[in-house]
């Protein structure tokens, strides 16, 4: 019995069923009441419907007319006399007119009388569903049923206990609609008083309304902006309410506050912008559900970049009126301030550029950049160079750096080469050492490549290509999470960029050799000389020397030919058999036609040729070629500037130790036959070992104290150690860098010139300086006497002859 007693007992249900239970009974709870609902709202839709009905029927019936009884005789004269026998003030003249009025509305009057019908018999089947509307008992106005939170219940001894609160509801909607309406209405009144009393103020009340104005402005870009960069995630849309300001339009103000919301605009977008390129969405990436903080993010990015985009579009138009000179329909910006809009958003566009080089719409601000980098205005010209300069440096992957270059490219043959030497110029900040070198035959073909990944496939064993091939997988994974570019593809985009390089460079040597690109053309092939293909080695030099010998070149232009013929001969050129003994001989044609004047630009350019072409190339020098370049460079240093002085003796320091046998210039005694030959441009053939540096001993007594100095440690011999050698730090630096650290730049002495030594004062004493008084009597009496003599006349000779 107690075990059938316990079998039959019921369970408890556990805490967990209670709330499953629960939660049914409320869901069931909800979806009756909303039944009920709909039933009455049906209901109510049906009874609306056949009083619509009711009402049209009645409404579409028509009215008879008042039927006429002819009487009889009799009955008129009777009539009549009832009529007289009525006194007469019984009725009032508008009495009469009211009821006669009320009779021709009644129906019972206007109704065939002579019928024995019911009055309404006609009408009783329509009239039904009215008599039954009114029957119903009407019904209060209900009120809104209040949403209901479900939370957890509560356990007592009961049972569960269900516990629920009301959801709250702001009713701000119709309030802040009504202050919207009423603010409008006083800003339209304010405004029509504004225009009323603006052309009544004095001068100095319109400078202090626009100053008002202004600081309003200000303060409200400063409120936006703070908010955006407090929390962007959530105030993304102010943006659109800050970028509206962009199109203010009174006049008075208008130009402040555009160029004030451009700045702002720039800087926060410089703060916002995440560190990654932002991609569209794909439909079916739309359709899946994400969690709340993921659709958040996605809100926000595509909020920054609409914002982004039309941001830019407000610039790009801003400069393109004021190069198109457009006038506007509304006026508030004249055409003469155009010029400081367009600069303002000029700036702005190259701060992007070079700030979020990594964003969104990059390539549109490349292409607008460039395009300005031609404008003859030379402030914005230096502005965009500048900051093309700034992103190739800072480039390291290299993709902004490609498309910069395609830009120039196409910008170089749009304009059928006819562009600033400074666009070409900003090519030499690339930052490209190494590219993808041309394969050659002798490597391995692919089937010989496929035997060797064969044989090592057949040395590895399975779990080794497994462990290898995860390997492989995880050391692929690691670059994505590093955000990290690939060697591989570096190089790639390094050698496609120095490809289109290379073409504009050809492109201009070949079509355009006179034009002023020239000097920026060889200035690119000398620094990017050692990253060209072997193949167009030879081709380059005779083009090289072809404008040497065509005599069309300056002497800057002719410099960097030489400059560059050696820089591609000093790389990958030295496996070809070239003798470059005639751009040997140009150079020491062109030493003496240097600038001896405060332009001294190209003695940097002739350093570098000398160091490249003498010192580098040591072994292919005789000692005839090094004695003729060292005797002219001695002979240079006397009509030059000292900073190029200097550079000049530190040059002929570096040879005098890469040729020690180039002492013998400092003896007087002769070695072999011969006279020095000084007008002979043939550096091998004017017997320079039969003369000496007389130079030296002029330039010994310079009034540059580092002239002087280098000039006694050439006329000592040039020593490392001793009396007359130079301090580690001089010696260490090379002649360029001397020259540039000594350069005359600002028109000041470097080493600054020492002043007078100052002397001190001479002590007087008070009282009389002379000691013999008869001296001081005398003294004092003819600085009494006033003086009366005439004035000197130095022509009184001439008249007296």
């Amino acid at each position: 019995m107690g075990a059938a007693s316990k079998k039959n007992r019921k369970k408890k249900p556990s805490f967990r069923k209670l709330l499953k239970t629960s939660n049914v009974k409320l869901e069931n709870k909800l979806k009756n009441r909303q039944f009920k609902q709909q039933s009455t709202a049906k209901k109510q839709r049906k009874e609306q419907r056949k009083l619509r009905q009711a009402i049209s029927d009645v409404s579409h019936q028509t009215v008879k007319p008042l039927e006429r009884y002819k009487k009889k005789p009799e009955e008129e004269e009777d009539e009549e006399e009832f009529l007289e026998s009525l006194p007469t003030d019984m009725m009032d003249e508008n009495d009469l007119e009211q009821i006669k009025a009320m009779a021709q509305k009644a129906s019972f009057i206007t109704r065939d009388l002579s019928s024995c019908a019911p009055a309404h018999s006609k009408k009783r089947k329509s009239d039904q569903p009215v008599e039954k509307y009114e029957k119903m008992p009407r019904k209060m106005k209900q009120e809104e049923e209040k949403e209901l939170i479900h939370l957890l219940p509560i356990k007592d001894k009961s049972g569960l206990i269900p516990q629920t609160m009301e959801k709250p509801v702001v009713q701000k909607a119709n309030e802040e609609k009504e202050e919207e309406d009423v603010k409008c209405q006083d800003e339209s009144g304010e405004a029509v008083e504004e225009s009323k009393n603006f052309l009544t103020l004095t001068p100095e009340e319109h400078l202090e309304l626009r100053s008002q104005k202004l600081m309003e402005r200000k303060l409200q870009i400063a409120a936006l902006g703070s908010a955006i960069l407090a929390d962007p995630n959530s105030n993304i849309k102010k943006l659109k309410e800050l970028r509206t300001l962009l199109m203010e339009t009174d006049p008075s103000v208008a130009v402040t506050v555009r160029k004030l919301v451009m700045v702002s605009l720039m800087e926060i977008f410089k703060d916002i912008v995440p560190s990654y390129r932002i991609r569209p969405l794909t439909e079916a990436e739309r359709a899946v559900k994400v969690k709340k903080e993921t659709q958040q993010l996605r809100e926000f990015e595509e909020g920054l970049v609409s914002q982004y985009k039309y941001y830019l579009e407000n610039l790009e138009q801003t400069v393109r009126d004021w190069k198109q000179k457009k006038h506007k329909g509304s006026q508030a910006v004249s055409l003469a301030c155009y010029k400081g809009l367009a600069e303002v958003a000029i700036r702005c566009l190259c701060e992007l550029l070079v700030a979020l080089s990594h964003f969104n719409f990059h390539n549109n601000i490349v292409v607008v950049v460039v395009s300005l980098m031609n404008e003859p205005l030379k402030k914005v010209s230096e502005m965009c160079c500048e900051a093309v300069r700034k992103l190739l440096k800072q480039d390291k992957l290299g993709q902004a750096s490609l498309a910069t270059v395609r830009v120039i490219s196409g910008l170089v043959k749009s304009r059928n080469y006819n562009i600033k030497p400074a666009v070409l110029r900003t090519l030499l900040c690339l930052r490209i050492k190494e590219v993808e070198v041309k394969k050659d035959t002798e490597q391995l073909t692919p089937k010989q490549q496929l035997m060797k990944f064969k044989e090592k496939k057949k040395n590895l064993s399975r779990m080794q290509r497994k462990w290898k091939k995860a390997e492989e997988k995880l050391q692929k994974e690691l670059l994505e999470a590093e955000a990290s570019e690939s060697k591989d593809k570096k190089l790639k985009l390094h050698t496609e960029t120095l490809n289109i390089v290379f073409l504009i460079y050809f492109r201009i040597l070949k079509k355009a050799q006179k034009s002023s690109l020239l000097p920026s053309v060889l200035e690119g092939l000398a620094k990017f000389a050692h990253l060209i293909n072997l193949e167009f080695f030879d081709d380059l030099l005779t083009v090289l020397h072809g404008l040497i010998t065509s005599g069309d070149l300056s002497h800057r232009e002719s410099l960097h030919c030489v400059l560059t013929a050696f820089h591609i001969l000093s790389g990958q050129g030295d496996v070809l058999n070239i003798d470059p003994l005639k751009f040997y001989t140009h150079l020491y044609k062109t030493l003496l036609t240097l600038h001896a004047g405060a332009s001294n630009e190209d003695t940097a350019i002739m350093l570098q040729c000398l160091d490249i072409m003498l010192t580098k190339r040591r072994k292919q020098i005789t000692l005839h070629r090094a004695l003729a370049f060292v005797k002219r460079l001695s002979t240079l240093a006397l009509h030059v500037m000292p900073d190029s002085c200097i550079g000049i003796l530190a040059a002929i320091r570096t040879l005098v130790h890469t040729f020690p046998k180039c002492d013998i210039l400092l003896d007087n005694d002769m070695q072999g036959s011969g006279v020095y030959l000084p007008e002979l441009d043939e550096p091998e053939y004017c017997n320079p070992q039969n003369t000496c540096q007389w130079e030296l001993h002029a330039l010994k007594r310079h009034y540059n104290p580092m002239v002087r100095k280098y000039t006694a440690h050439l006329l000592a011999g040039a020593p490392s150690e001793g009396s007359g050698a130079l301090t580690v730090e001089l010696s260490r630096r090379a002649p360029g860098q001397l020259f540039e650290d000594y350069r005359q730049k600002d028109m000041t002495f470097n080493p600054p010139v020492a002043g007078p030594p100052s002397r001190k004062k001479e002590h007087f004493t008070i009282g009389s300086a002379f000691l013999d008084s008869n001296l001081k009597e005398q003294v004092d009496a003819a600085l009494q006497v006033e003086n009366n003599q005439d004035s000197l006349d130095f022509a009184t000779h001439l008249t007296h002859k």
